[in-house]
């Protein structure tokens, strides 16, 4: 055992031809075996690559025992290969073994350890993480996700910010999502709840006079999962006092510049700004990818006296297709009306050019085809979308059209990254249930010539929120933060909440800005959403150790469980329709 434990002289990816006639010793699983009979193959692998061994008849009694998966221990000569390898490091030499050994044998594994993911479904690898983890893909992208926290560090500490730690135990205030509540066992009927995002313990930390700090914080949130987000994720998270919001893009600018600069080699990065209102007219949306235009145009004027009813009087946004007529059949476009309708639009109209007239469902509906033509610039072989609607119905349905159109036709380049800032978010929004609440949240502080909106029409009100963009995803959200106590009172109030309310939810911040709240401003950057770029997957399980799917379970540890009675009794909870919950889980489960 002793002799098992001692230290490997070198790695599996290291060892070059100039280092045949070195003795070395290896450690590692092994990943392939091939017996050629008088001669024994064997690729052993570790975090750091493979090396071949070749076992002769002097190790041939071991190596006949050796299966995938062992972890073995190999002593030899290193020699030059006849077959060399060129797509490896160490192809061009193998190990001559004088010395091999098993350190520890292995089942036969349930999933093929391959770079080949699609080989098994993504539910049975990650039942079985811990083995898909030793896959070459799997681990390199782990290591590109410390190389990006390292990056972050070293640039922050370099502008002289300070990285703290907040709670994990908070108190629940409202922040968009659902809390996940953690019942207290010394004070029964009372919780905890587990951080949304760090926001007020942040801003107290400015109340404080550190100035500059930062974070790579653990947040929760309970809310439904999609490729792109987790239950428990990861936020680089920043706040800063005495600056001007220009100051701060230039700060956050640095540190992506810095990131793709080290990850990537790319040092040409720009930061474009819009502000919302200008990327929902264009884009329809307000995450847009801008590698690619096919940009929303407005039609309106041309149906203001339509013999239509359904376009009289409404906004008309309108999509250009270049040469894409051909590349949709009449299901897929039916496909693209069904999206449509399911952001709230009515329907969707569509035409194809061809030798220079409108063909299709929609071509009746074009009265005065010049003005038409004039306004969308279109050509033969074009498809032309068009959607009539309120003005938010209209963009936001044709901007998910127009993200499945780039979708198929392959539009957006995958090794182009096209940041943007999007700037003066609406600072209210109504809920389904016509409840007004902040749409980034209620510590940011809105643009004060559009105060006099806030009672009568607070829908007009912007606010100093901002997000910042990248490939159509959104990176992070930040916001020039409220720090005078009055104007914190003023949208409390404006979403309903009382003085109990405030009180009750946020008594102890509200206190806090009484005593000398510095003026402060930051944002929070979702670590798994970059790293997920880098790596060029769209996945947000491929960037993260030990995921939840999307019914947010773990099919490792098979959590969320079931714990005993006696430990809900010591916290005085009762479980209310326990069986029905349980059996929908696993059917939920089973289905993904």
């Amino acid at each position: 055992m002793d002799n098992l434990c001692k230290n490997r002289t070198h790695n599996n990816g290291e060892l070059t031809i100039k280092d045949v006639g070195k003795v070395v010793e290896l450690k590692g699983w092994c990943a392939k075996k091939r017996n050629l009979g008088s001669l024994v193959f064997i690729d052993i692998r570790d975090k750091y690559g493979i090396t071949q061994l070749r076992c002769d008849e002097k190790v041939s009694d071991i190596s006949s025992q050796i299966k995938t998966e062992y972890v073995i221990y190999a002593k030899g000569v290193v020699v030059e290969r006849e077959s060399k390898n060129l797509n490896i490091p160490t192809g061009e030499i193998e190990i001559a073994v004088s010395e091999l050994k098993i350190i520890n044998t292995a089942e036969l594994p349930p999933i093929y350890i391959s770079d080949d993911k699609d080989a098994v479904s993504e539910n049975v690898r990650l039942k079985y993480r811990y083995l898909d983890l030793r896959r070459k893909s799997m681990q390199d992208i782990l290591k590109l996700r410390h190389k990006v926290t390292k990056c972050v560090r070293e640039y922050l500490d370099n502008l002289d910010f300070t990285e703290v730690e907040t709670p994990i135990l908070g108190k629940s205030t409202p922040e968009g999502a659902r809390d996940y509540l953690v019942p207290s066992r010394i004070h029964n009927g009372s919780f905890y709840a587990l951080p949304q995002s760090p926001q007020i313990f942040k801003q107290l930390l400015m109340v404080s006079g550190l100035e500059r700090y930062y974070q790579i914080a653990r947040c929760f949130r309970d809310e439904d999962l999609r490729a792109d987000r987790q239950p428990e994720f990861t936020q680089i998270d920043i706040e800063v006092s005495f600056i001007d919001l220009d100051t701060l893009y230039g700060i956050l600018e640095g540190m992506f510049r810095k990131i793709f600069k080290d990850i990537k080699g790319i040092d040409d990065l720009s930061f474009p700004k819009m502000t919302w209102k200008e990327v929902m007219d264009q884009y329809g949306s307000d995450k847009p990818d801008i590698r690619y235009e096919m940009k929303l145009t407005d039609i309106s004027s041309l149906f203001v006296d339509s013999p239509f009813d359904f376009l009289k009087g409404k906004v008309v946004k309108a999509i250009v297709a270049k040469k894409a007529a051909m590349s949709f059949t009449r299901k897929e476009i039916d496909q693209l009306a069904d999206l449509a309708k399911l952001f709230k639009a009515k329907g969707l109209c569509w035409c194809k050019v061809k030798n220079g007239e409108l063909e299709g469902a929609s071509a009746k509906l074009v009265i005065d085809k010049v003005a038409f033509k004039e306004a969308l610039n279109y050509e033969d072989d074009d498809l032309i979308l068009f959607v009539a609607d309120d003005w938010l119905t209209a963009v936001t349905a044709l901007g998910q059209v127009r993200i499945a159109i780039a979708k198929k036709l392959n539009l957006a380049k995958a090794d182009e990254y096209k940041f943007l800032w999007v700037t003066e978010f609406p600072m209210y929004e109504y809920t389904d249930d016509g409840q007004l609440q902040a749409m980034h949240h209620p510590f940011t502080a809105y643009i004060e010539s559009d105060e006099k909106y806030i009672q009568d029409e607070p829908l007009k009100v912007r606010s100093n929120a901002y997000d910042l963009v990248l490939n159509g995803y959104e990176l992070g959200s930040g916001s020039v933060r409220i720090y005078n106590q009055e104007m914190q009172r003023k949208v409390f109030e404006r979403i309903g909440l009382s003085d109990d309310d405030i009180n009750k939810k946020f008594g102890f911040f509200v206190e806090a800005l009484k005593y000398g709240t510095p003026p402060h401003l930051g944002m929070g950057f979702g670590l798994e959403r970059i790293v997920m770029i880098l790596a060029g997957t769209n996945n947000i399980r491929d960037v993260v150790a030990f995921p939840k799917i999307q019914s947010a379970s773990d099919l490792m540890n098979d959590c969320p469980s079931e714990v005993e009675e006696s430990a809900l009794d010591l916290l005085g909870i009762k479980v209310v329709n326990k069986e029905n919950d349980v059996n929908e889980r696993k059917e939920n489960d089973n289905e993904r």
